[in-house]
């Protein structure tokens, strides 16, 4: 679930030594004052649950995760990540999914649609026997993880023409893992990944080991002002700085009077033309003593810490304060409804961050042996 809106993939941060989830700065404090250092092995052998399969294994890549990526290792910290793998798989490497059969078909059918080629021509291809053995038809009916999925379009883009011609090169699995790492994601920071890669980066992210690495990446690897570790959850969810910058559209909503979606995304990533939070800044340009391309640039760096140091993050809230007479949040979790075939609820980012939040605290709760 980590990964079901389409937000550009965040370009890495170099991280200095030690940082801490809650109250980091871009100092990043190695520990908080009076915190000792844990062997993060032996905690998250203590706070997995007993009935989880290969705890050591769990307990090693955590440990290989937090050391090579050069974190904290805090009680937060290790909760956090621990947390994070219990909402989105219950502990499992390769989590089953649902109904992942039919959503399969689902998807290969629309694109077939889309793309104006008859139905009977795609289930004739599928016919084929693939390099297991099994025709791709066979296989998509078995079809019980994402592991599986993505290894069966792996195949078929790459050995049918038929595959090159409804997906091209891109394989339409673009989560996996124990953590559901954005394969993107995965691709975009490998730089550091202490493990030989047998395989390619997306085969690594559906492994217990890559999963968590990638995951731990993404939820802890960037340096944040946030208060509490509920914004980098939403985050982990939305993409980097999501928290920030929705409180950032909000305060610009106060500012220019313009109504906006508090969805995170301050610039369009798919287009050079302004989106609704830019043109709504476009009307604050004179009071921020900005050109329409100062305000374009600096709404660039919005998928960075460096976005708070800008005149115009600076200048909307000083704009916005002064016209709500009180001072404005710096972190808000963002409005996002969830949009996924994996999902049969009515979810948001917030129900997100939340649940997981709750899963922290109950980690902290548990009493170290």
């Amino acid at each position: 679930m980590a990964t079901t809106t389409t937000r550009k993939v965040s370009t890495s941060l170099t991280l200095l030594a030690g940082m801490i989830l809650a109250g980091c700065s871009s100092q990043k404090p190695v520990l908080k004052e009076g915190e000792k250092p844990l062997d993060v092995a032996t905690v998250v052998k203590q706070k997995m649950p007993a009935s989880v399969k290969d705890r050591d294994e769990w307990a090693q890549s955590i440990a290989r995760a937090f050391e090579s990526q050069k974190l904290a290792p805090t009680e937060e910290n290790v909760c956090s990540v621990l947390a994070v793998a219990q909402q989105e798989s219950n502990y499992q490497a390769d989590p089953v999914v649902p109904g992942l059969s039919k959503i399969a078909w689902q998807e290969i059918d629309r694109r077939a649609g889309n793309l104006h080629v008859p139905l009977f021509l795609v289930h004739t291809a599928l016919k084929l026997t693939s390099p297991n053995g099994q025709s791709y038809s066979d296989r998509l009916d078995k079809v019980k993880t994402e592991k599986q999925l993505s290894a069966i379009f792996d195949d078929f883009i790459g050995m049918v023409p038929m595959g090159q011609t409804l997906f091209g090169s891109l394989n339409p699995v673009h989560t996996g893992g124990p953590m559901q790492v954005s394969i993107a994601f995965a691709e975009a920071h490998q730089r550091g990944y202490p493990w030989k890669m047998e395989g390619t980066v997306r085969q690594e992210v559906f492994s217990l080991r890559g999963g968590v690495w990638f995951g731990t990446y993404h939820l802890l690897n960037y340096p944040v002002s946030y208060t509490e570790p509920l914004y980098r959850f939403a985050d982990f969810n939305a993409g980097w700085y999501a928290s920030r910058n929705a409180a950032f559209q909000n305060a610009v909503s106060k500012a220019s009077g313009v109504k906006l979606a508090l969805d995170g995304d301050v610039i369009r990533y798919d287009s050079d033309e302004p989106g609704k939070t830019e043109l709504a800044v476009q009307k604050l340009a004179s009071k921020l003593s900005l050109s329409n391309r100062d305000i374009h640039q600096q709404l660039q760096k919005g998928d960075s810490q460096a976005f708070e140091e800008t005149a115009l993050y600076k200048g909307v809230y000083r704009i916005a304060e002064a016209k709500a007479g009180k001072a404005l949040p710096r972190e808000m979790l963002p409005g996002i409804q969830l949009d996924s075939p994996k999902i049969t609820r009515n979810l948001t980012t917030a129900w997100f961050a939340k649940r997981v939040d709750e899963r922290r605290a109950a980690c902290m709760s548990q009493r170290q042996k």
